[in-house]
């Protein structure tokens, strides 16, 4: 199945509602990255929240930054994604190991910590909008939800899930979201809840075959569920040789001239794709003289 996002609406327009399949993108990410399994959900769970979160954008070169940083020993995620689904991401630690929780799950929570969860949403105006909320678990669904409620003020319900095999492979992974709008009524929120409480986790629908547009109906048919549109998402990193020689150059002279006397020249590696962009002298030079 290739990886997609469905964006949908129930109950009279009532709820909102995004879900979507990451597998492929969250396999390109743990070979990337060469991430152990713990890393591989936790980014991956991040990753996915992003997809979603990128419905919304309306302007061209809009983007969302997702950064998490906790006191646990992966040490912190990001991910950047653009209004058309393009997704990049990398946590601090990429082999970050721990024995497993008491449910018999990766620990993701205790790999990330305690800390905070920033949302940045670069909008093509001024100043980007940045919200901030502190973690509440470090499971991500759950700091998702909370920052929805607390920095958007939106009702929300987030499921996200990473399922590998015995052998560490990614067999699945994506999430949904709901949200409630102006006009829900308790029994539109109750409804919600015993729903969410009677599914199987996200992880193991698709890995049973399941697709996007099925859960959306396992959680909504009762409520007269409409898709509205269906994108694509995958990973994909837009460094160039450009954007580094930006960075270098914001480094300052000083600095700029030590890489020359130390090393004679500088390599600069995306975090994101780890691709290596070697400036020699000559070119480090006509970055300081312009």
């Amino acid at each position: 199945m290739e990886d997609y996002i469905v964006r949908a609406t129930a109950g009279e327009g009532t709820i909102r509602a995004i879900a979507a399949t990451t597998t492929n993108l969250v396999k390109e990410a743990q070979k990337v990255h060469g991430l152990s399994p713990l890393a591989t959900v936790a980014l991956g769970r991040t990753m996915t929240a992003a997809a979603m979160m990128s419905t919304t954008l309306k302007e061209e070169k809009a983007a969302v930054t997702v950064q998490i940083k906790g006191d646990g020993p992966i040490g912190g995620i990001v991910v950047v994604v653009d209004s058309s689904a393009n997704i990049k991401g990398y946590v601090h630690n990429p082999l970050v190991y721990l024995p497993l929780n008491s449910q018999g799950k990766y620990d993701v929570a205790g790999a990330i910590g305690n800390g905070y969860l920033n949302v940045i949403k670069d909008l093509g105006l001024k100043e980007p909008y940045v919200g901030y909320v502190d973690l509440i678990s470090g499971e991500i669904a759950e700091d998702i939800t909370y920052y929805y409620v607390y920095s958007e003020q939106i009702p929300t319900v987030t499921a996200l899930g990473v399922l590998t095999n015995a052998t560490e492979i990614v067999v699945s992974a994506g999430g949904f979201i709901l949200q409630l709008m102006p006009g829900a009524d308790e029994e539109t929120i109750s409804f919600i809840e015993n729903k969410i409480s009677s599914i199987p986790p996200v992880s193991e629908l698709l890995a049973q075959g399941k697709s996007p547009e099925d859960i959306l109906d396992m959680l909504l048919c009762e409520k007269d569920v409409k898709i509205i549109d269906k994108s694509p998402c995958r990973y994909f990193c837009n460094c160039s040789r450009e954007r580094m020689e930006r960075n270098i150059m914001t480094l300052g002279k000083d600095e700029i001239m030590d890489m020359i006397k130390e090393n004679q020249g500088a390599e600069a590696q995306c975090h994101f794709c780890n691709k290596k962009y070697w400036f020699s002298e000559e070119d480090l030079l006509k970055i300081i003289n312009g």
